[in-house]
């Protein structure tokens, strides 16, 4: 009778772990419905310099949310900031023109403005990422590899602040996490099991190139901070800072300078005048864009550190609309001053 027993009371328990495990696959099946129609994928036209091919274009695939009624989109930086052009394509196919209004690559993080929102289009709820803990679970939707509206469920491995994770990006508060990110799912969101918006997806750490469990996702109270409570002026612009024994190659006046690698067209950059490179060289074993402009100086600010592009960001930031400042920068050997207008 007791074994009887025993066996009966493990074939309920059996059978209720099985449902709760069914109810949990169709509360994660009805949860990706729901927030589906707020998902977009990105897609990008941009240029690149490289020693084969000198300037050439290329095409890049990311994801992105639509967080208002009026048309804004949070993506990644390293997605749209230096693009060319820009479309978001909604669930259905149906694709709208786009472009930056602001960007602040130190935190990977880009807001886009759509010139219509589609019918059928939702707006995602931003939730409260300071609510989130290590263990929660959490989906990811966006477009792997081009494959879009992708489905992939992880847990919260840990939470980074900022300055402790990617030295390129000191700005960003991350989240870690197990849920499968592959190309294409960068600016994408990741929602808790509420259907709310905590983070960005920005980036992964691996050494296959693909998918390894050590994804990185911006937290939305970052997002917050950078696009909706403060303005992170979009500049258009992409290099690299030349400090210590690089400034002395490139002879740089003051010891430090940022070289233009690319210049978005039609961005505040572009219609002051600012000149990317052309060609690539190899210099100490790293492949550097050359022959572009040297940012000396930016809206009263001169370079002296390497996070000052950060600084020359915020105080533009500060500035209103259709406000001019200055450009000024080592061209071909000669420091030229431009002049550029707030959009």
């Amino acid at each position: 009778m007791a074994l009887r027993t025993r066996v009966g009371a493990g074939l309920v328990g059996i059978l209720v772990a099985v449902g709760a495990l069914a109810a949990q696959a169709q509360d994660v099946g009805e949860l990706f419905r729901n927030i589906n129609p707020s998902v977009v994928v990105v897609r990008a036209k941009g240029r690149e310099v490289t020693a084969a091919r000198g300037i050439s274009t290329f095409n890049e695939t990311g994801s992105g949310v639509l967080i208002s009624a009026d048309g804004k989109v949070m993506t990644a930086a390293h997605v749209a900031h230096s693009m060319d052009e820009l479309t978001v394509e909604f669930l259905g196919g149906e694709t709208i023109g786009a472009r930056v209004i602001e960007s602040e690559p130190a935190a990977d993080l880009s807001l886009l403005q759509l010139e219509r929102v589609p019918t059928g289009a939702k707006v995602a709820r931003l939730g409260d990422s300071d609510n989130v803990r290590v263990g929660d679970q959490v989906v990811v939707v966006g477009a792997p590899y081009g494959l879009s509206y992708s489905l992939s469920v992880g847990w919260i491995s840990a939470k980074w602040p900022p300055n402790t994770v990617h030295r390129a990006m000191p700005l960003a508060e991350f989240f870690q996490t197990n849920a499968t990110i592959n190309t294409g799912n960068s600016g994408g969101p990741m929602f808790t099991m509420a259907g709310e918006v905590v983070g960005i997806v920005s980036h992964i750490i691996s050494k296959s190139g693909g998918s390894e469990g050590l994804g990185f996702v911006v937290t939305i109270k970052t997002a917050r901070e950078l696009l909706i409570e403060r303005k992170s002026v979009w500049g258009g612009l992409e290099g690299t800072m030349l400090t210590g024994e690089l400034a002395e190659i490139f002879n740089v006046p003051g010891g430090v300078g940022y070289l233009v690698k690319t210049v978005a067209k039609r961005s505040p950059a572009w219609n002051a005048g600012v000149l990317g490179g052309d060609r690539a060289a190899t210099i100490n074993g790293q492949e550097i864009v050359v022959r572009g402009d040297i940012i000396l100086e930016a809206a009263g600010i001169t370079l002296q550190a390497a996070d000052d592009m950060t600084k020359i960001r915020q105080k533009l930031g500060t500035m209103t609309a259709g406000q001019t400042f200055k450009f000024r920068v080592l061209r071909a050997g000669k420091v030229v001053e431009l002049t550029g207008t707030l959009p």
